[in-house]
């Protein structure tokens, strides 16, 4: 089976607005890729990405905002 590369070197990396002041521990995500959502670590910008279906990030996103465990939302 083939494995698809994609290209994320020119993609704008849109950090989490739960990032704290000194820019760790959080992560970066690009938003304007149809279908997709890449995500990585803002501490090593220039290590993998993990790629999710924009549904699934989606929903990820969700649960974690309406969460009502102290530290998750």
């Amino acid at each position: 089976m083939a494995s698809k590369r994609l290209d994320l070197s020119t993609a704008f990396w849109r950090r989490s607005s739960y990032s704290n002041g000194s820019g760790g521990d959080c992560v970066e995500v690009v938003d304007n890729l149809p279908g997709i959502v890449p995500v990585r670590d803002s501490k090593d910008p220039h290590g993998p990405a993990i790629v999710f279906p924009a549904a699934a990030w989606s929903s990820f996103v969700s649960a974690v905002k309406n969460a009502d465990t102290p530290g998750l939302a």
